[in-house]
């Protein structure tokens, strides 16, 4: 009997890469649907304003937090970075899950 090695098929990889991202498990570059939610949600912020502020389609917003799709690295840094010049933060999986918060306005 021939011994045959396990594949990791493209669609495997993205399974498995959306299963991290949902269990906050994923690079720090990424950010789960329900954190982008939430963030729009601290800030008072339609899909709309996201796409504006990231300058992204708002398609692009509403399938990644629907789940539907996993955008590139470089949409992902830029959405973050529009969540984070409003004044959100990203909480890392760290046991108690992935979230955010607005970030402490420092004291004069």
């Amino acid at each position: 009997m021939k011994n045959v090695e396990p594949r990791l098929t493209p669609a495997i990889f993205l399974y498995l890469a959306r299963e991290l991202v949902r269990r906050g498990m994923g690079p720090r570059w990424m950010i789960t649907s329900a954190q982008c939610r939430a963030a729009r949600g601290l800030i008072a912020w339609s899909q709309q304003d996201l796409a504006t502020n990231a300058s992204i389609g708002v398609v692009t917003v509403h399938q990644l937090e629907a789940g539907t799709s996993q955008p590139r690295r470089a949409t992902m840094d830029v959405i973050k970075r529009a969540f984070e010049a409003a004044g959100v933060e990203f909480i890392d999986e760290n046991g108690g899950g992935a979230g955010v918060r607005l970030r402490r306005s420092r004291a004069p």
